[in-house]
């Protein structure tokens, strides 16, 4: 059943009229188009006039990158410096430069985080992490100017889709400011049946809100350059009708306040392109969604407010949940695409990234505001599904070096970008450093030395590493890693609404350790993960792009099992080489091969809405929003409750039995291809089998996926389809 019928007549088949379209209702608002020219990445950015530096550029922002990027490098220079007394005290050797360099490299990435979550822990004690004139409560300010929110969709759950959206248009309409906001959903939905699906959820929105003559949907035939393609159409259809565009995300929900306080940010501040909200993961049932949750709603300020305090007026964005200046991103935020082919070349994975940097190449400002709440999205239910999202990511990041040199960027958006690098190169690195550690050990353990060599000396080269300077290295390396979650605990016990949401200082503290933990078991298991991800990548193989599962309910035991069996296997071996060689070695090792072990349990345990639930009456990994929901989730949920994970029915069954659908899926049909358009050879195919099959099940077994699509986005299609029983 369509998720939203029950709030639409069941059509003639039933014996009723077709339904009235909503008062007002239109397809889509009339063309306002605005020209988004391509810039090469080589050629010079475009000022227009505007100086290179953003008026709202804070004063000593140098001084605050100094002590935040300096800061990492001269504890990575000390932290070295102690790693290099560890191996190569008595004599170097090419093993111990190898550890070495592999330590400085990963231990900066380290300390980076560390020094930048010091600086978000003291933006968030002097209550920072706004700016432009934001204020996080009173009365809102009176909106100007007219903007869009976009929600791009892509073979997701209609209900799933609306019921967010609903929320959202229900809290805006809350604010009386909603005649400021227009609504375009946007889908690239390539399967027919979501697609009509689509149309009946958005017509029963309609109604259910109101909205019928500022709630618009369009659906593209090709989806030509995925999202970022997507959004681009958009803007050259329809952005000049529209000051500002909020780009939505298929689980994003977002609160009229925020919604209107970012806009008004926008309106006050006119050389400011994008002001980025910090979402905050919700709504998660599985033990590894609730730890996401967890883990982003008490550490993610500190780390937001971080990079917010030193990032200034070069920041960056995530995708979603953020208000961007429509005129600024038409000027500069055309994507090229890269020379080569896949995986590194083609149209720009993540664009997000790449579009911020380019917007503050051409002069704009490019702003988060951490401390602004009300802004929402889902996390992946499983281990699972956050890696096949990961794996695309990953592509996306690593196409960046080829971005990275573009002519006139920002040094800080190339860090950006390279940090976006390193977060996935880092997981092979760690596996090189552990399998280069291993190997010296077994070395040490099976081959005699040769102490003298052909010099005559008078003391030996005894092969040496230091255990106790390791020692002290080891907890050291650890204390750094640990420090900002300590750091945000500290922050939880003074904000009062924050610890009485976690369930009080007591369980916050033991759901922080619960998460830690298990967080560190599946750490291991995102390395291998990561590190395939960059072989398949470095070996030529595309990601693709497909739907992500957004709903609770794990793989099957015997899925798990094959995904995560050659974990378990190099588990099984690091633990077997550490245990030949010493004891102390094989439970230096445990955190990482026990993890490696244990891959299947956890994938399965983390997985499973069960124990996560279980977990949830155990007042662990609670998160204010779940034990005290703001009025926008508690309505997301309801509606989701209601509209979600409903059976999607057959588009052709569904258009045939309802009259009224079937006249605004035709309303919504694009227009007739003109000569010279591109031919579509799907559409020719899928018009000849409709016309040689002698009935409807005939019909149906005979077009495949993407001539069902071709013949019901085509008016002729439709009446041969109308003309078989």
């Amino acid at each position: 059943m369509d998720p939203l019928a029950t709030r639409a007549p069941s059509g003639p088949a039933a014996g009723q009229p077709a339904p009235l379209l909503p008062q007002g209702w239109c397809a889509l608002p009339p063309a306002a188009p605005l020209d988004m020219p391509v810039h090469p990445l080589e050629a010079a950015p475009d000022l227009h006039g505007r100086g290179p530096v953003p008026t709202t550029e804070w004063r000593l922002i140098h001084l605050r990158r100094l002590l935040v990027i300096g800061g990492a490098v001269v504890m990575t220079g000390l932290a070295g410096y102690e790693m290099d007394l560890v191996f190569n005290a008595v004599q170097r050797s090419v093993a111990g430069m190898v550890m070495l360099v592999l330590f400085v490299m990963l231990f900066l990435w380290i300390a980076l985080a560390f020094t930048s979550a010091l600086a978000g822990f003291a933006s968030m004690l002097a209550h920072g992490g706004l700016g432009l004139g934001i204020a996080r409560s009173g009365p809102l300010p009176r909106l100007t100017t007219r903007t869009a929110l976009l929600m791009p969709t892509y073979n997701e759950d209609p209900g799933r889709v609306m019921a967010g959206l609903r929320a959202t248009i229900d809290s805006l309409a809350a604010t009386r400011q909603e005649r400021a906001f227009d609504v375009f959903i946007l889908s690239d939905t390539t399967d027919p049946d979501v697609w009509v699906a689509e149309e009946a959820a958005y017509m029963a929105l309609c109604r259910a809100t109101g909205w019928g003559g500022r709630l618009f949907y369009r659906r593209r035939a090709v989806n030509t350059d995925r999202k970022a393609g997507n959004i681009g159409e958009w803007v050259r259809t329809y952005g000049a009708a529209y000051q500002q565009m909020i780009t939505l995300d298929a689980d994003s929900v977002m609160s009229g306040d925020v919604v209107v306080r970012l806009t008004a940010a926008m309106e006050r501040n006119p050389g400011v392109a994008l002001i980025q909200s910090l979402p905050v993961i919700v709504n998660g049932q599985t033990l590894f969604a609730r730890m996401q949750q967890f883990a982003g709603r008490v550490y993610g300020p500190l780390i937001a407010h971080g990079i917010a305090w030193w990032h200034g007026s070069e920041g960056n964005y995530w995708g979603h949940n953020a208000v961007i200046r429509t005129r600024a991103f038409a000027e500069q935020a055309g994507l090229p695409h890269l020379p080569g082919r896949q995986p590194f070349g083609g149209a720009i994975m993540s664009h997000d990234f790449v579009e911020a940097a380019l917007m503050r190449r051409g002069g704009w400002a490019i702003h988060m505001v951490p401390a602004l709440a009300g802004s929402y999205e889902e996390s992946p239910p499983s281990l699972t599904d956050i890696a096949i999202r990961d794996r695309r990511w990953c592509q996306g990041n690593l196409q960046h070096a080829k971005v990275v040199s573009a002519r006139g960027l920002h040094w800080i958006s190339r860090m950006h970008m390279l940090m976006g690098i390193g977060s996935y190169v880092t997981a092979p690195l760690w596996l090189v450093f552990l399998l280069v550690g291993i190997v010296v050990s077994l070395q040490n353990r099976f081959y005699k030395p040769e102490y003298f060599g052909d010099t005559k000396l008078l003391y030996p080269h005894w092969p040496h590493v230091d255990p106790v300077q390791a020692e002290y290295m080891f907890i050291g390396t650890m204390g750094v890693l640990l420090a900002p979650k300590i750091l945000a605990y500290l922050l939880l016990l003074i904000d009062a609404p924050l610890r009485r949401g976690c369930g009080g200082a007591i369980a916050a503290a033991a759901s922080i350790v619960v998460e830690t933990v298990i967080g560190g078991l599946l750490a291991p298991i995102a390395m291998i993960i990561q590190t395939a991800g960059v072989i398949s990548i470095l070996l030529g193989r595309d990601s693709g792009w497909n739907a992500q599962r957004r709903d609770a309910g794990g793989l099957q035991i015997m899925q798990n099992v094959r995904l995560y069996m050659v974990h378990t296997i190099l588990g099984i071996a690091l633990a077997a080489a550490a245990w030949s060689v010493s004891l102390p070695l094989f439970l230096w090792m445990l955190p990482v091969t026990l993890g490696l072990v244990c891959a299947i349990p956890l994938a399965v345990l983390t997985g499973s809405a069960a124990v996560g639930q279980a977990f949830r009456r155990a007042h662990l990994l609670l998160i204010p929003e779940e034990t005290a929901p703001p009025p926008v989730l508690h309505a997301a949920v309801s509606y989701m409750m209601q509209m979600a994970g409903q059976p999607v029915q057959d588009a052709v069954t569904a258009l045939r039995a309802r009259a009224g659908l079937l006249k605004v899926h035709e309303i919504m049909l694009p227009p007739p291809r003109r000569p010279g358009d591109p031919i579509n050879p799907a559409l020719l195919v899928g018009l000849l089998k409709l016309r040689e099959a002698p009935d409807l099940a005939t019909a149906m077994r005979e077009l495949n996926r993407a001539e069902k699509s071709a013949v019901l986005g085509n008016a002729e299609g439709l009446q041969l389809l109308a003309r078989l029983s």
